[in-house]
C-alpha cells in the first residue's frame, strides 16, 4: 500500500486555493480531523452528531460510517493549510491556527469544545511570579518562546514592542526563567500556569475550534450542502450538551403559574391526560437549573417528573 507523506516545508509556502485538485468523485468530501489533544473529543462530538468515526491507535486514516465522507487525522496546526490548498474539502481546527497560518479559507461555524471543557481557550503571555515584567511594554528587548510565532509578533507590533520571539516545540511553560524571559502559551483552566509558578501578564487571543472549508469546495453546491449539514449536526450536538428534556404532570388549575416560572427554551408542549383535570408538560431547559427547578416543581404539586438527556438541539 502506498503511503501518503506530507511535506511541512512545501506547506510553508503560500499557494492558491486551487493548488491541489479538490475531489469531485465519491467520497464527496475529504475531511481534515485534528490529531492529538482534540482527537477523542472530536470523535465523541461526531458520534453525538450521528457519525461513527473509528480509528486504530497507529492509523491516521479513520473509518467513517458515511459513504460520502473520507478523512485523515493530522495535527490541528496543519489542518487549515491543507484545507486552503485543497487536499481537504473541509476540516476542524482552532481559530488560532487559521490566524497563525494566515489561511485563506471559509469559516463555516464555531464549535466551542476542547479536551478539558466546553469553554474557549486563550493564548496568554506569562512570566515567572518573581519577574519584574508587569505589562507588555516591559517585554522590550526580552526573549519570548511560543508555538504561535506569527500571532505573537503581530501582537508585539501592535503594542510597539521589540522583542525576540522564538518557536517552541512544546513544554513551553518550563522554559522560563532559565531559557527565556516570557512565554506565550495556550490555557483552558490556568492550572498549568499556576502549577509552574507563572503569572499572566496579558491575554493575546481567545480561540476555539472551527469548521472551515476550502473556497473551491464551498462553491460546489453538493459539497457546500454536505458541509452545511455537518455544521448543523455538530452545532446541534454541542448545544444539547448543556440542555436536558423535562417531563412532568401538573393539575390544570396550577398550569398558568407553573408556566410563568418555568425557564423553557421555547413555549413548552402541553398535552391532556386521561384525567382531564391534569396536563403533561414537556420542555427543554438548561441543565444547570434543573437541580433547582425539580424540587420546586415537586413542592408545587408536580408528579411524574422525568429528566432525560438530549443528543441534538436544533434552533
Amino acid at each position: 500500500m502506498q503511503r501518503l507523506y506530507f511535506s511541512n516545508l512545501a506547506l510553508c509556502r503560500k499557494r492558491p486555493a486551487t493548488a491541489f485538485a479538490v475531489m469531485d468523485n465519491k467520497p464527496l468530501l475529504m475531511l481534515g480531523l485534528p490529531k492529538g489533544s482534540l482527537q477523542d473529543s472530536t470523535i465523541k462530538l461526531f458520534g453525538k452528531a450521528g457519525f461513527n468515526i473509528s480509528v486504530s491507535s497507529r492509523s491516521y486514516r479513520p473509518s467513517i460510517d458515511d459513504e460520502e465522507l473520507d478523512g485523515r487525522f493530522v495535527r490541528a496546526q496543519e489542518v487549515s493549510r491543507y484545507v486552503e490548498h485543497g487536499y481537504f474539502d473541509c476540516g476542524l481546527t482552532g481559530q488560532d491556527w487559521v490566524k497563525e497560518n494566515d489561511s485563506d479559507v471559509v469559516e463555516v461555524c464555531s464549535l466551542v469544545y476542547s479536551r478539558a471543557s466546553n469553554k474557549r481557550s486563550k493564548w496568554i503571555i506569562a512570566v515567572p511570579e518573581s519577574s519584574t515584567v508587569q505589562t507588555v511594554k516591559d517585554l522590550e528587548g526580552k526573549r519570548i518562546a511560543t508555538e504561535v510565532v506569527n500571532i505573537t509578533r503581530q501582537y508585539l507590533k501592535v503594542n510597539g514592542v521589540n522583542a525576540e520571539v522564538e518557536f517552541s516545540w512544546g513544554a513551553t511553560e518550563v522554559k522560563v526563567p532559565d531559557l527565556v524571559d516570557a512565554i506565550v502559551d495556550l490555557t483552558e483552566t490556568g492550572n498549568s500556569i499556576r502549577a509552574n509558578k507563572l503569572r499572566i501578564v496579558d491575554t493575546i487571543l481567545y480561540t476555539n475550534t472551527v469548521l472551515i472549508a476550502n473556497k473551491v469546495s464551498w462553491e460546489n453546491p453538493a459539497k457546500r450542502k454536505k458541509i452545511e449539514n455537518i455544521a448543523l449536526l455538530l452545532t446541534s450536538a454541542l448545544e444539547a450538551n448543556s440542555k436536558v428534556g423535562l417531563k412532568l404532570n401538573i393539575e390544570k388549575s396550577k398550569l398558568e403559574a407553573i408556566l410563568a416560572d418555568l425557564p423553557a427554551l421555547r413555549n413548552p408542549t402541553i398535552n391532556r391526560l386521561a384525567d382531564e383535570s391534569w396536563v403533561a408538560i414537556d420542555t427543554i431547559l438548561d441543565e444547570k437549573v434543573v437541580r433547582e427547578i425539580i424540587p420546586e416543581l415537586k413542592e408545587r404539586g408536580a408528579e411524574g417528573i422525568i429528566e432525560y438527556p438530549l443528543n441534538k438541539v436544533v434552533f
